[in-house]
């Protein structure tokens, strides 16, 4: 069987990647005058990871609170409330009293759900409304008529109680648009009816969306925030994105839902979500900055904390993985490294040491001498040329018989050691 059968027996029960159509309609940037990030850690995160104990989710909390920094920029953070552990969590991150994030609940469109967040005290929530037709069908086997009246009847329930309401258009992005906008004017009326706010979220729950403005609906995240803000009038600071990375897409999706005009973001920290994971926070914190010039407040310092505090979970962060990383600050190539010793900005567009790291250098098959001598200088050895060569020829016999990683910093002093012995 050749790949042209392999690929149509495939597709006979399963669909390729969706094919990305373009349109002449053209739309500018509107970049809101404030920004948010909200977050889904302990929701979307949590649910793809590990059960957060009271205590972990108490001190993840804590850590969200420092990297917002009495900002406002990182101003809620959404809950489970379904088990006794859950609403455990609730109370324990409630009781370190912090301004932000905002604690809010999260549940589906029943009313069941948003009596769980009565009980827990908490006067807003997010509300789960399936809007895809795929949805519709394979996840509720009904109709659109049917689930309309259902979310339209509880969310008339939570705001009739005075809970403010995120309603969370799951999969807008395999939606038909014309019936998610009607649909969503109908939420609105209910909100003008109650004189309670409603903010809609706009969730690329496949990843299937893209950043590019000259793409066409449902998969152009501009476009997107553009009809709902033009065609229904949503101001920018009552409409939120929800990215996922199945594509690779989500941070660029996320900040092209930032400058074509929808204020607020929805992340976890790391990026940890369901299968490719979520846009995570620490990304959205770095172009916060690229887009406003500033962190107005918000201390990214922290950021090295939180991947340290998953670390501890026993989260292993990706090598590559950028800004948390452990590479995300190093160079092996040695051309890299002697440019770099000269002036770090060379490689590295921005100091490390705004999120608490460093920069390094990973000694490898192509480092080079000129960063066996700087690795000899910072860990306090001798660096003469006799000793550099040593250690590098060294370095590259273990490259000849096979070794494929960078060496640790152990090998590296035994290594060197070694050397000095001989030299002696």
């Amino acid at each position: 069987m050749d790949g042209e059968d392999v690929i149509r027996e495939v597709t006979s029960e399963w669909p390729l990647p969706p094919r990305l159509m373009f349109s002449s309609f053209h739309i500018e940037p509107e970049v809101p005058s404030e920004l948010y990030i909200t977050d889904t850690t302990f929701r979307d995160g949590q649910q793809a990871f590990n059960a957060y104990g009271v205590e972990d989710a108490r001190e993840l909390f804590r850590l969200l609170g420092e990297l917002d920094n009495g900002s406002g920029r990182i101003i809620r953070s959404e809950f489970f409330l379904y088990t006794e552990r859950d609403r455990a969590i609730v109370k324990a991150v409630r009781e370190l009293n912090l301004e932000y994030p905002r604690v809010i609940g999260w549940g589906r469109a029943r009313i069941e759900d948003v009596q769980l967040v009565k009980e827990a005290g908490l006067d807003e929530m997010v509300m789960l409304m399936s809007i895809s037709d795929i949805h519709i069908k394979y996840k509720f086997n009904s109709t659109r008529d049917r689930v309309v009246s259902k979310y339209l009847a509880v969310a008339g329930y939570a705001l009739k109680e005075g809970i403010r309401l995120r309603c969370s258009l799951e999969d807008i992005t395999r939606a038909d648009i014309g019936f998610a906008l009607s649909f969503a004017e109908k939420l609105l009326r209910l909100s003008e009816k109650y004189g309670v706010e409603v903010t809609i979220k706009l969730p690329d729950t496949t990843g299937v969306g893209v950043p590019f403005p000259f793409a066409q609906l449902p998969y152009s995240i501009p476009k997107l925030v553009w009809v709902f803000r033009k065609v229904l009038g949503i101001p920018s600071d009552r409409l939120e994105f929800h990215g996922h990375g199945d594509y690779h897409m989500a941070v660029a999706n996320a900040v092209s839902a930032w400058l074509y005009g929808a204020a607020i973001n929805n992340a976890t920290l790391l990026g940890i979500g369901e299968r490719a994971g979520n846009v995570p926070i620490e990304a959205l914190v770095i172009w916060y900055a690229r887009i406003r010039g500033s962190f107005d407040g918000m201390n990214p310092r922290v950021i090295s904390k939180i991947a340290d505090f998953f670390r501890g979970l026993g989260y292993e962060v990706p090598r590559y993985q950028p800004i948390v990383g452990s590479n995300a600050f190093s160079t092996a190539a040695g051309i890299h490294v002697q440019a770099q010793l000269r002036n770090p900005i060379t490689y590295l567009s921005m100091d490390p040491q705004i999120i608490g790291r460093s920069a390094s250098i990973v000694i490898g098959p192509y480092s080079g001498r000129s960063a066996i001598y700087h690795w000899l200088v910072t860990h306090g050895f001798r660096a003469d040329e006799d000793v550099v060569n040593r250690v590098y020829n060294r370095v590259v016999e273990l490259y000849n018989n096979g070794l494929r990683r960078p060496l640790t910093d152990e090998e590296l002093m035994r290594i060197t050691s070694e050397v000095l012995s001989l030299n002696q």
